[in-house]
């Protein structure tokens, strides 16, 4: 009986770290989609033409601020 409790304990441990672990992982690609998702629209931004950019009200200056900052920061 004592036995079957430790096997118990150690499986119920083995199920919390893999779902924490899960959960890590998914926090991780999820981040790593946002910041490329990031960069490919700072990038898009960097090649409209100033008509293009006054339409939306945007500086060209407004667009290489925002553009040079790195893919991390909102």
């Amino acid at each position: 009986m004592e036995g079957e409790v430790v096997v118990d304990e150690k499986r119920r441990f083995r199920i919390r770290f893999i779902r924490s672990l899960l959960r890590v992982l998914k926090h991780q690609f999820l981040t790593a989609e946002e910041w490329r998702e990031r960069a490919k629209q700072r990038r898009a931004l960097r090649e409209l033409d100033d008509h293009l950019l006054k339409d939306i009200g945007l500086s060209r200056a407004d667009v290489e601020h925002e553009a040079s900052k790195p893919f991390w920061r909102e």
